[in-house]
């Protein structure tokens, strides 16, 4: 099968591409340094052109309100170019809980993602990951000191991004889900618990506070952000961390 990964250089799309043609297909990676631009459409007919599947694992520059319309404008490009390109499958990345945060600009900036790609023209697969284990290191420094970190006890399950990569490959490489796939790490942690763990393994001796208004999790209610019954992944945290 031929696959056009779109965002195919980054830290998910280079482990697609290097799984896929590991198992034998031909993934082409493709992004703004290879001539690509989803937002003007630059190169998008030449980059999906004989697909049989198009991986769309780009992400908005900003996390702010002006996400809602990269997703907007990049998804309209990409399905009407897969779309004309006769494409059979369209899969896209996405986070376990988006749906249930709108107070996050960004979150709902992925649930409208979402939204356009199942009501789009070409069959297709969402998957969605819980927060990746390669991201916790900018998590604690959002607020963070000389002496403390402040984190909210927000349940999350992280997961690493060579098993979201492999996810990911495995679904773009079946039959279209036209509906959704979670999958988590394999264990449920609070932030803060994270945060120590985290901290214990560099040697860092700086003290985790629990502060429920610290940061972008602060606003997260419930374990939403966790699903016990999702696809669960490998590695767990501490191995990762090793």
């Amino acid at each position: 099968m031929k696959f056009a990964v779109i965002g195919g250089t980054g830290l998910i799309g280079s482990q697609v591409v290097k799984k896929l043609n590991a198992a034998g297909h031909e993934a082409v990676p493709h992004s703004q340094s290879t001539g690509v631009d989803i937002i003007s459409g630059q190169g998008l007919d030449e980059a999906v052109a004989g697909a049989d599947v198009v991986i769309n694992l780009t992400n908005s520059p900003t996390f702010d309100d002006a996400s809602p319309a990269f997703f907007q404008t990049s998804m309209d490009n990409l399905l009407a170019a897969a779309d004309k390109a006769g494409v059979g499958h369209f899969v896209i990345l996405s986070i376990v809980g988006t749906d249930q945060v709108p107070e996050l600009d960004y979150y709902r900036a992925k649930a409208l993602q979402e939204k356009i790609l199942a009501a789009g023209p070409v069959p297709y697969s969402i998957v969605r990951a819980t927060q990746f284990m390669d991201f916790m290191d900018a998590v604690l420094s959002w607020t963070a000191d000389e002496d403390t970190v402040r984190l909210p006890a927000t349940p999350i399950q992280p997961i690493a991004s060579k098993d979201v990569a492999d996810a990911v490959a495995e679904v773009a490489a079946g039959a279209p889900l036209n509906g959704i796939r979670n999958i988590a790490g394999p264990e449920i942690f609070t932030l803060d618990e994270v945060g120590r763990i985290t901290l214990s393994h560099k040697g860092d001796h700086r003290t985790v506070v629990i502060d429920p208004t610290a940061g972008m999790f602060a606003v997260v209610r419930g374990d939403v952000l966790t699903d016990e019954n999702a696809h669960l992944a490998p590695t767990r945290y501490t191995d990762w961390l090793s």
